[in-house]
């Protein structure tokens, strides 16, 4: 899986938010900081309160 981050670098930080979920935003002192900082938060967004024994299914959309 990736995840497609449009990033920019402020006066100290630099700056960073998904594509297909900009509500989550974060920051790092490098970029490399901020990809990890963004995996981070993209798992506590998306798998707060799932149980460890989670499964994954592939559901296909028709229109």
């Amino acid at each position: 899986m990736k995840l497609n981050m449009i990033y920019w670098k402020s006066d100290r930080f630099w700056i960073g938010k998904l594509v297909d979920h900009p509500e989550i935003m974060t920051q790092g002192e490098t970029l490399e900081e901020l990809e990890e900082n963004m995996k981070d938060a993209y798992l506590l967004m998306v798998m707060d309160d799932v149980p460890s024994d989670y499964r994954v299914k592939e559901v296909p959309l028709t229109l």
